[in-house]
């Protein structure tokens, strides 16, 4: 595998990341094996995704990115910006001040090899530099709930039946000192 090198997101770059979130999210989708039900929830957050693209160039105080590139393209990235409305809900507003990780998308043909990971300790060092003490996220996939319990633990809240029967949704609130290496 090429190396893999790990940068803020710039306005060259919208294209090539755009591309990572119409290819990757319904990927997930579909190994949520939500796909054929939610046609429109796809388009709905990859055209969510692609407007916090636009946002994050003309105001990147609202919320930054990262990317991952291999050969030139994008092949991942991860966000960090306001609560958004899920989480708000979900911690009755107690974490509405803390800064959310989130949009965290590696092409199909790049997961398992470490890049969610790298994105994930690049985010979490630059909050560090900036004297960020806390970071929050959510998730309602079961994969990626599976993959938080692992490298975070135990969520901060739990919200059952969230997203319809058997679809909890899951919230962290982290200690960004707990996961600087």
């Amino acid at each position: 595998m090429n190396p893999i090198e790990i940068t803020p997101f710039t306005p060259a770059d919208l294209d090539s990341a755009y591309h990572l979130f119409k290819r990757s999210i319904p990927d997930t989708f579909e190994k949520e094996g939500l796909t054929a039900a939610f046609t429109d929830e796809i388009q709905q957050e990859v055209d969510g995704k692609k407007q916090m693209l636009h946002d994050a160039i003309v105001d990147e105080a609202s919320v930054r990115f990262l990317v991952a590139r291999m050969d030139g393209n994008v092949i991942g990235a991860i966000s960090i910006g306001p609560c958004k409305e899920d989480v708000i809900r979900c911690t009755e507003g107690k974490l509405s001040n803390i800064l959310e990780l989130g949009s965290l998308y590696v092409m199909p043909e790049y997961q398992g090899q470490g890049i969610g990971s790298a994105l994930i300790h690049e985010m979490i060092t630059s909050l560090a530099e900036r004297g960020i003490e806390h970071f929050c996220l959510d998730s309602g996939y079961r994969n990626a709930q599976m993959r938080w319990l692992r490298k975070f633990g135990k969520p901060y809240v739990t919200v059952q039946d969230y997203w319809g029967p058997d679809l909890p949704h899951m919230v962290w609130h982290c200690n960004v000192a707990d996961y600087l290496r």
